[in-house]
């Protein structure tokens, strides 16, 4: 299978995991740079192959087949950008491009060895699960922090990678995984939110725009 192929069964399957995002041919096409001809001729192959569900003008969707694959192309991406930020000493926002490459070519063997090296890591450094060998996802039950009201609390479990600078600007405010945010005033107007970062009593305020805060995702805190 090309990289091109399998590039595209990830994208199919990232789009669902955390977000019930219906995947058209514009989405695809926008989310691998690629013309509407290659995507109409990648569909029509992992098609043909099992692979994915798709009716014309209808959504692309993984087969039991297909979600394997995807499963299997998450675990080595993840991993890899695991390893490079725990062994190698990459930043989080540096990983996700090297991942890109490194995940099509390293072994299964090497995979295991950095697996093993790892601990076994049940996630990556952005929150997002590391299948298991078999295929096995833990998912924390996560909502998006642009979606708490003003007096939810929670704790980061996941931060989404798109943007490299926005992932340097929440390391600048310590905002990481496991960090307890606390929302203080939520401004829908104004599309932004006053949050306290850390469980110190002086932790200090922190203003966050809405299309920032839905990068974050949290677990609730219970009360």
């Amino acid at each position: 299978m090309s990289v091109a192929a399998e590039d595209c069964i990830k994208v199919i399957y990232a789009a669902q995991e955390w977000d019930d995002v219906a995947v058209t041919a514009s989405y695809l096409k926008a989310r691998l740079g690629v013309g509407a001809p290659a995507i109409s001729e990648m569909v029509r192959r992992l098609h043909d192959q099992g692979l994915v569900t798709h009716e014309r003008y209808g959504p692309v969707a993984l087969t039991e087949s297909g979600t394997r694959l995807a499963l299997r192309m998450l675990r080595r991406h993840r991993l890899v950008e695991t390893y490079l930020v725990a062994q190698l000493g990459y930043g989080w926002d540096e990983v996700h491009d090297e991942a890109e490459n490194l995940e099509h070519v390293v072994s299964d063997r090497l995979l295991e060895r950095m697996s093993e090296r790892l601990g076994h890591p049940v996630r990556d450094p952005h929150g997002d699960p590391i299948p298991a060998a078999d295929g096995t996802v833990h998912r924390p039950e996560a909502v998006r922090l642009s979606t708490l009201s003003a007096g939810d609390a929670g704790y980061v479990a996941r931060i989404c990678d798109d943007e490299p600078e926005l992932l340097r600007y929440f390391t600048a405010h310590e905002i990481t995984l496991d960090q307890r945010i606390e929302v203080l005033r939520r401004r829908p107007y104004a599309g932004s939110s006053t949050l306290r970062v850390g469980t110190e009593p002086r932790s200090g305020e922190l203003e966050l725009t809405d299309v920032a805060a839905a990068a974050l995702w949290v677990v609730r805190e219970r009360s």
